[in-house]
């Protein structure tokens, strides 16, 4: 116990803690997003309440994953010498895998309800009963999902340590890591409120999301296409595309600000011709 008040212990907390807060990002934009399906009164509620039930499932999985990580990572069905398709699956790729395609479809999903104006401004006016416990539900569910890079990044991190001050640790990471993301997603739902247009930004990302854990589940399951091998999304090359896509929404409003503002303009300068 005595390794867990050290400096050693307090910088590696701190980047456990950074590491939570790094690949939580996607997780917190998927909560802040599927949060607004509940009554406005409760959404607050429902994210507190998700994120709060998924921490103590967290540290649940943190126990499971330190006893039983080989179960996870051994394959349990496999197919080789294939000119099309070879696979390695294991539990822990299915689960990122099952996330992705979920994710996708949920990005999808929105995209399509708001092109459909009508029936978007109506699937947020028609909220079933027992739609606030399913929304926890799928949060929950989903926390788990991207759970699984940042407990196995967090053993990583806390390999060189004995098995309880790393448990210890790691739960200790967790919690602040939780306690984080409900202040969070709060703010982030509250932005995204206020501001409507970077809603269609938030489910880009999202839908990129789906994208990386599809390819990060391929890569866990050593899937080949055609003989080709399925890489995993980097982070850098995931948090490139997220800082182009804010660039390019960024431009696109200002553009279409000055194209509104020209138009009003010139409406002004004819309605001034016609008076004369």
């Amino acid at each position: 116990m005595e390794q867990l008040f050290t400096l050693d212990s307090l910088f590696t907390l701190c980047m456990l803690v950074l590491l939570q807060a790094v690949l939580g990002f996607d997780n917190l934009l998927y909560i802040s997003l599927e949060s607004k399906k509940a009554p406005a009164d409760k959404q607050s509620f429902v994210r507190k309440m998700g994120v709060g039930l998924a921490i103590i499932l967290r540290i649940v999985l943190l126990f499971v994953l330190m006893s039983l990580i080989q179960f996870f990572q051994d394959p349990f069905v496999s197919l080789h010498d294939n000119s099309v398709i070879e696979f390695e699956f294991n539990v822990h790729s299915i689960i990122v895998l099952v996330g992705g395609v979920f994710i996708i479809y949920t990005a999808i999903k929105e995209i399509w309800h708001m092109m459909l104006l009508n029936e978007h401004e109506e699937s947020h006016k028609d909220v079933h009963k027992g739609s606030t416990k399913k929304i926890i539900f799928w949060i929950v569910i989903m926390n788990l999902v991207f759970s699984f890079d940042s407990i196995l990044s967090a053993m990583a991190l806390t390999s060189h340590m004995e098995y309880v001050p790393q448990l210890i640790l790691m739960s200790i990471a967790i919690v602040m890591g939780g306690i984080l993301m409900i202040v969070l997603a709060d703010k982030v739902s509250n932005f995204l409120q206020k501001n409507r247009m970077y809603e269609v930004l938030g489910l880009f990302i999202l839908f990129i999301v789906g994208i990386m854990l599809l390819s990060e589940g391929g890569h866990l399951a050593h899937l080949h296409l055609f003989g080709n091998a399925i890489t995993p999304m980097s982070k850098t090359t995931f948090y490139f595309v997220i800082v182009v896509l804010v660039i390019v929404d960024i431009v696109q409003g200002r553009y279409q600000k000055n194209l509104l503002a020209e138009k009003k303009r010139k409406e002004a300068l004819v309605k001034t011709k016609e008076e004369k």
